[in-house]
C-alpha cells in the first residue's frame, strides 16, 4: 500500500505502524472495543485532507468509513480493510449574528463544545443528552436532543452541509444545490453517501429558565406509573421532557426517613424550559402531585440547566464501561408494556445499568427527509459492565428483551441506540429507505463508503 503521490496535513497510519491501535479503537467510547481492523487510520486535519482521504482510497481500492465522535454503541466507523478517516481534531466552529447558524464541524462534542458557545452568545441548538456525544453522528441520524420536543430533531435544523463526495469532490448541499445529499444527511446516519466536512446549523434563544421534576418510586409500582404518564402525556405542553428511568444507582431523591429499596426503583425525571420561572411551573403543573394511591419514596422540584442535567447523565453513562444497548419506538399501551418493563428493570444486572421510557408523542407530520420513524414512546435499555467474559450474555439480555417489547406495537429503531449485527429493525421508512439506495446508487456506484454494519444485510431496515 503506498500513499499514491498524496500528502496529508494529519498523520496516516497504516495497520502494523506504531500508532495505529491507538488511532483505531482510542476514541471509541464503548468499552467493548470491535475485533475489525481497517487497512489505514487517517487522523484528518484540514479539507484537504478529507478530500485527499477519498481519492487515496479510491487508488488503493478501499472503502471509506468515517468517525465523528466515536460513540456509537457498534463502533460504526471502525471497519475491515477500510480507510478510516478520523475528524476528531477538526472542532473549529463559526456564528453567523445575522441568522443564527452556526457552521461546525461533525467531531464537536454537542454539550461539551456546541453548547457553551452558543451560550455566550445567547442561542441554543437540540443537542444530545450525553455530553460527549458528537454531533456528526448525531446529527446524521436524526438527533433527539435537548428541547427536541419543541425545537423538532437534530436534523431538521441542518440547514445545509459541506461534504466530499465519492468523486473527491468537496460540495455545498442544501435545499437548492445537492439537494438528494441534504435530503440524505437528515436521517441516514452511517449510510451517508459522503463524508461530511461541516454542518450548517439553525440555532435558537437559549430559554433562560429551566427546571426538573423528579419522582421517586419502587420497581413494583411498574404499572401504575406508567398509566399515569400515559394518560398526562397527550396534553403536555412540546417543552416538558417526561423521561421515567429505571436506575439502580444509589443517589435518588428520597423523603426524610425513607430507605433506599434495594435494586432498581423508578425515577420520573422530567424537564422543561420556557421564559420565566413562572410559565415553566404551570407547565409542569401535571407533575405537581402523583395520583390517588400511588406512594412516591420522593419528590424534587429545582432550577436546573443542561450543564447540570448533561453531568448527571455523564454519572450514568460512566467511560471506561462495556455497554450493550437496544432500543424500540412503541406505540402499545400503558397496559400492554407494564409487564414486559417490570420484568426487563427489576433484572439490570449492575449498578450503573439503566433503561427509560421517553414521552415523545409527535402531533405534526415530518419534513420531507430521510429520517422517518418515530412513535408514542422511546424505550432504549443500556447495559453496562466492565467484565469482557459478560459480552455475550449483556448482549443476549438487552437485544432479546428489547425484541419482546418491540412485539407489542414497535414501530422501529432510532439509529442512536442500536447494534445491527445482533438485532435488526426498520430504522426508516419502507419509501425512505427506497429513496437512500436510490441516492447511493447514483452518487456512489462503487461503494466507496462503506453501507451500514449489520450482521444479516437481508433483514436491513426490516420490521417484522
Amino acid at each position: 500500500m503506498s500513499d499514491s503521490g498524496f500528502t496529508f496535513d494529519g498523520r496516516l497510519l497504516k495497520r502494523g505502524e506504531e500508532g495505529y491501535e491507538e488511532a483505531r479503537v482510542g476514541r471509541v467510547f464503548n468499552a467493548r472495543r470491535p475485533d475489525r481492523y481497517p487497512a489505514a487510520v487517517l487522523l484528518a486535519e484540514s479539507d484537504d485532507d478529507l478530500v485527499n482521504a477519498v481519492r487515496w482510497a479510491r487508488e488503493e481500492g478501499l472503502q471509506v468509513s468515517v468517525r465523528s465522535g466515536g460513540h456509537s454503541w457498534a463502533a460504526w466507523g471502525v471497519r475491515d480493510e477500510t480507510l478510516l478517516v478520523d475528524l476528531g481534531l477538526l472542532k473549529d466552529m463559526t456564528y453567523d449574528e445575522e441568522t443564527g447558524i452556526i457552521t461546525t464541524r461533525t467531531a464537536v462534542r454537542g454539550a461539551l463544545d456546541l453548547a457553551p458557545f452558543l451560550q455566550e452568545r445567547g442561542r441554543s441548538f437540540p443537542g444530545g443528552h450525553c455530553e460527549s456525544v458528537g454531533i456528526g453522528g448525531f446529527v446524521l441520524q436524526g438527533g433527539q436532543g435537548w428541547n427536541s420536543r419543541s425545537l423538532g430533531w437534530a436534523c431538521e435544523s441542518l440547514v445545509a452541509i459541506d461534504v466530499v463526495t465519492a468523486d473527491g469532490e468537496l460540495v455545498r448541499a442544501d435545499a437548492e444545490q445537492n439537494s438528494d445529499l441534504w435530503w440524505a444527511a437528515r436521517g441516514a446516519g452511517p449510510g451517508f453517501p459522503g463524508l461530511v466536512a461541516r454542518f450548517h446549523l439553525q440555532t435558537y434563544p437559549l430559554p433562560p429558565v429551566m427546571v426538573q421534576d423528579t419522582w421517586t418510586f419502587r420497581v413494583e409500582d411498574t404499572a401504575p406509573v406508567l398509566a399515569w404518564l400515559h394518560d398526562v402525556l397527550p396534553g403536555l405542553d412540546r417543552t416538558v421532557e417526561p423521561v421515567l428511568a429505571a436506575t439502580r444507582l444509589p443517589d435518588v431523591p428520597l423523603h426524610p426517613g425513607v430507605e433506599r429499596p434495594t435494586g432498581t426503583v423508578l425515577l420520573v425525571h422530567t424537564t422543561c424550559m420556557g421564559d420565566s420561572l413562572e410559565q415553566v411551573q404551570q407547565r409542569l403543573t401535571p407533575f405537581a402531585s402523583c395520583p390517588a394511591g400511588l406512594e412516591e419514596l420522593g419528590h424534587v422540584r429545582s432550577q436546573t440547566s443542561i450543564p447540570e442535567e448533561n453531568a448527571a447523565q455523564a454519572a450514568q453513562n460512566p467511560e471506561g464501561h462495556r455497554y450493550a444497548v437496544d432500543c424500540t419506538w412503541s406505540d402499545a399501551s400503558a397496559e400492554q408494556l407494564a409487564p414486559v418493563l417490570e420484568e426487563l428493570w427489576r433484572e439490570l444486572p449492575t449498578q450503573h445499568s439503566f433503561s427509560i421510557w421517553y414521552g415523545w408523542a409527535p402531533t405534526r407530520a415530518l419534513p420531507d427527509m430521510a429520517f422517518s420513524v418515530e412513535a408514542n414512546v422511546y424505550l432504549a435499555t443500556y447495559l453496562i459492565y466492565t467484565d469482557p467474559a459478560e459480552d455475550e450474555q449483556m448482549r443476549d439480555l438487552v437485544h432479546s428483551r428489547t425484541a419482546r417489547l418491540a412485539a407489542l406495537d414497535g414501530r422501529g429503531v432510532y439509529l442512536g441506540d442500536t447494534d445491527f449485527t445482533r438485532r435488526t429493525d426498520r430504522f426508516l421508512s419502507e419509501e425512505n429507505y427506497a429513496r437512500l439506495e436510490e441516492i447511493r446508487a447514483v452518487r456512489d456506484p462503487e461503494g466507496r463508503f462503506v453501507h451500514y454494519l449489520v450482521g444479516d444485510a437481508s433483514q436491513l431496515n426490516v420490521h417484522s
